[in-house]
């Protein structure tokens, strides 16, 4: 009933966010899990041969796509860590996780519209990378 009567006063169908509020439920395993996909889409893209026909061309569109939205996951996923978790005494502890966030959003978009194998290895390395120093900061 609530719902409803939002969806006529403002005209909102559909709303999705992370709950904002101190509830300190936050994991990187989700991103780095996205930037795996998209190291195996990547393989499975490298690995498809062409002429491969109507198949051919279907498998990769599907490998295409779910690289592209897997990239963005990951990519999205550490940047809510980024803004809704990681506080200055994280920063005074590792003075370089800014430079490590933004590499990792920029390998992000690199292997998002790119089809490099290497690069889509560093970007779930980095990602990794954040995690690790993201755990250290829960002990």
């Amino acid at each position: 009933m609530l719902s409803n009567i939002f969806e006529k006063v403002f005209n909102v169908h559909e709303a999705t966010s992370h709950c904002d509020i101190p509830c300190g439920i936050y994991d990187p395993k989700d991103a780095i899990q996205a930037a795996q996909t998209v190291v195996r889409m990547t393989e499975l893209m490298l690995e498809l041969e062409y002429p491969s026909g109507v198949s051919g061309a279907n498998s990769m569109i599907r490998y295409v796509t779910a690289k592209e939205e897997h990239a963005k996951k990951a990519k999205d996923d550490i940047l809510v860590i980024w803004t809704d978790y990681f506080k200055p005494e994280h920063l005074e502890k590792y003075p370089d996780l800014h430079e490590k966030v933004w590499n990792a959003c920029k390998l992000g978009s690199h292997v998002k519209v790119n089809v490099d194998l290497e690069k889509a290895k560093e970007f779930k390395a980095a990602l990794e990378e954040i995690g690790d120093i993201f755990w250290e900061t829960k002990k």
